[in-house]
C-alpha cells in the first residue's frame, strides 16, 4: 500500500501552521465540493481526499504521529509497540522521500495508519464538516442605522437574519450549520453573510460619524444665519456663525450612526460648509460690492 502525502494533497509544506492548513483546506473544499461539481466523480474523490488530509493534519495527535513515522509507517505496523517508542529508536523519515505517493484508496491507508478497521469509529474518523459558504448582502445606510430583518433563500431553504443597528460594510454575520453539506455525513459548514452598505447620496460614513456637505450662500456665510440639515431621522435647523468659510466643519452631536452593540451610543453628524459665490449679479449689487471693497481698502490703509 502506497504512502499518502497529505501535505501534498492540501498543497502546503510540512512546516505550515495549523491556521494556514485550515485556510488551504477551506479553499480546496469549496473548489471541489459536490454542490459545485454535481455528478463529477473526479471532484467527489478529490473532495474526499482533501477531507481526509485535513482530518489528519488538523488533529494535533494524528499529525504528530504522521510526521514522526513518515514513509516508514508500515515498519511500525508490525512492531506492536507504541509508535512514540518506535520513533525514539530513530526509525523514522521525512515526508518527501521516495515512498511518498498518492492515488491509493485513501480509506485503506487511513485505517492502516490510524488504527486498522475499527468499524465503530470509522464514521467518526471520516465524517468531516462541510465547507463554509459566503454570501454578500447589500443594505441601505438607513437599514444600518435602524437595524433590519431580512429573509432570503439559500440551498432551497429560507433563512431569516437580524441586522443590528450600527452594522457596517464588511461585517460578517454567522449562520451556524447553513453552509455546505458534508458528503461523509458530518456536520454542515456555516454560512457567513457579508454586509455591504450601499452608497448614500447625502452622507459619507466615517466610523460612527456621518459627513454631510452643505452649500451655503455668500450672504449667510458672511452675516450668519440658519440652515436646514438632513439627518437619518429627519431635518434639523443649524446655526451658521458669521464669517464662515468653505471647508469649515460644524458638529451636530449624537446625530451620526449608532455604535454597534451599544444602542444608546451614537456618533456625530459633521456638516462641512461649501460657500457658493453669487452668479449673474445685478448692476446694483455690483455697485454695492465695489463700495464694500472701497470701505475695506480704507480700513486697511488706516490700520497701516
Amino acid at each position: 500500500m502506497n504512502y499518502k502525502d497529505y501535505y501534498k494533497t492540501l498543497g502546503v509544506s510540512k512546516d505550515t501552521s495549523a491556521k494556514d492548513i485550515k485556510k488551504a483546506y477551506r479553499k480546496l473544499a469549496t473548489q471541489y465540493h459536490p454542490d459545485k461539481n454535481p455528478n463529477n466523480k473526479v471532484a467527489e474523490e478529490k473532495f474526499k481526499e482533501i477531507n481526509e488530509a485535513n482530518g489528519v493534519l488538523s488533529d494535533t495527535e494524528k499529525r504528530e504521529k504522521y510526521d514522526t513515522l513518515g514513509a516508514n509507517w508500515e515498519a511500525y505496523q508490525h512492531t506492536g509497540d507504541d509508535w512514540r517508542k518506535y520513533a525514539q529508536q530513530g526509525e523514522h523519515s521525512q515526508f518527501y522521500g521516495k515512498g511518498a505517493q498518492t492515488g491509493e484508496d485513501f480509506s485503506s491507508f487511513f485505517e492502516s495508519f490510524f488504527g486498522g478497521a475499527n468499524k465503530s469509529n470509522e464514521k467518526q474518523r471520516t465524517a468531516y464538516s462541510g465547507g463554509n459558504t459566503q454570501a454578500e448582502l447589500p443594505i441601505t445606510l438607513l437599514e444600518a442605522y435602524k437595524g433590519s430583518k431580512r429573509t432570503f433563500e439559500i440551498h432551497k431553504e429560507k433563512l431569516r437574519i437580524t441586522i443590528k443597528p450600527g452594522a457596517y460594510s464588511g461585517q460578517q454575520l454567522k449562520v451556524k450549520g447553513k453552509g455546505q453539506a458534508s458528503v461523509q455525513g458530518g456536520q454542515r459548514g456555516d454560512l457567513y453573510i457579508i454586509l455591504k452598505i450601499q452608497p448614500d447620496n447625502r452622507f459619507q460614513r466615517k466610523d460612527d460619524n456621518l459627513v454631510y456637505i452643505s452649500t451655503v450662500d455668500l450672504y449667510t456665510a458672511i452675516l450668519g444665519g440658519k440652515i436646514e440639515v438632513p439627518t437619518l431621522t429627519g431635518t434639523v435647523k443649524m446655526t451658521i456663525p458669521k464669517g464662515s468659510e468653505t471647508g469649515k466643519t460644524l458638529r451636530l452631536k449624537g446625530k451620526g450612526m449608532p455604535t454597534y452593540n451599544k444602542p444608546s451610543q451614537f456618533g456625530d453628524l459633521l456638516v462641512q460648509l461649501n460657500v457658493i459665490l453669487p452668479k449673474n449679479i445685478t448692476p446694483k449689487e455690483e455697485q454695492l460690492f465695489k463700495k464694500l471693497q472701497e470701505l475695506k481698502d480704507k480700513q486697511t490703509a488706516a490700520s497701516c
